[in-house]
């Protein structure tokens, strides 16, 4: 494929590392204009409900969007009353981004990260609930290729990129910020290969926007999570990083120190078996429930 300069490759370039105070109030802004509500039938005749803003990376934008519309849309348990009608709006982008703009002051009631290094981060600064802490989800580092494509690549130690990329690009999230870009440079230095590829690194602004570059041939191969992967028909799998290439792949959840009264609700329906049989569909991984660095329940 050969080299493109396309201005939206320019404008990834340009975009990463915008985590000011300033830019999280635009993105702020910007997730407002986006997001995903999901509330019961009849929510809208029956005046303004609840609202419960959760921050997610983009990776989950599928499959955490049908969960809220799964509870929005709930109805009473057996004997019991209908639930509370209660508004779920999602706001998704790189886990980086959304917890600079919860350290901005975002008014976001539950953190759902591609790591633990940036709910680390929150937790550092206090601006977590204390016992909400949960590893909830695990994935799979993968190689993709335009559908398209006949490349073929085996990932093992010294395997030559270069000549898989054959001039063009490969597309995944920012190394510096962006989690899936973390788990890509940790796994290409263990192989070996991240010199010779590094200079034809397309640092995009989050997982979904590398996908994006590989789907429209912009970038001849991209490094995204498993579960991207299988979302966009666009791309094609090439082969699955050896999982002892990187670190685990573990997005934790927790509600942030000023969530409303209605985020625990919700943060346990995440973690109940209707949710995780969602994000399992998807490509998740269930892992066990146990708390994580936070402390127990």
């Amino acid at each position: 494929m050969r080299r493109q300069k396309s201005p939206r490759l320019a404008a990834a370039r340009a975009t990463t590392g915008m985590l000011c105070a300033a830019g999280a109030v635009l993105a702020i802004a910007a997730g407002a204009a986006r997001a995903q509500t999901a509330a019961a039938p009849g929510a809208a005749a029956a005046g303004p409900a609840p609202a419960i803003t959760v921050f997610a990376a983009a990776s989950l934008s599928d499959a955490l969007s049908e969960i809220a519309r799964v509870y929005g849309a709930r109805g009473a348990e057996p004997g019991g009353s209908p639930p509370p009608r209660v508004l779920v709006r999602t706001s998704f982008a790189a886990s980086s981004v959304l917890a600079k703009q919860i350290e901005a002051g975002a008014p976001a009631d539950i953190f759902l990260s591609a790591d633990t290094e940036w709910m680390d981060y929150l937790e550092q600064r206090h601006l977590l609930r204390a016992g909400t802490r949960e590893d909830l989800l695990g994935n799979e580092l993968v190689l993709v290729a335009p559908a398209g494509s006949a490349v073929q690549v085996t990932l093992e130690p010294k395997v030559d990129l270069t000549a898989a990329l054959a001039g063009g690009r490969l597309a995944t999230g920012d190394p510096d910020s962006v989690p899936v870009g973390r788990y890509a440079r940790e796994a290409l230095v263990r192989l070996g290969v991240w010199e010779q590829v590094a200079p034809r690194l397309v640092r995009a602004e989050n997982v979904r926007m590398a996908l994006e570059y590989v789907a429209r041939g912009e970038a001849a191969l991209g490094i995204v999570y498993r579960t991207d992967a299988l979302a966009e028909k666009r791309v094609r799998l090439v082969d699955v990083f050896p999982a002892t290439t990187h670190a685990p792949i573990v997005y934790p959840v927790a509600l942030t120190a000023g969530a409303n009264a209605q985020a625990a609700s919700f943060e346990a329906f995440l973690e109940g078996d209707a949710a995780r049989e969602i994000f399992v569909r998807y490509g998740f991984a269930r892992l066990p429930l146990r708390t994580s660095r936070s402390g127990s329940r």
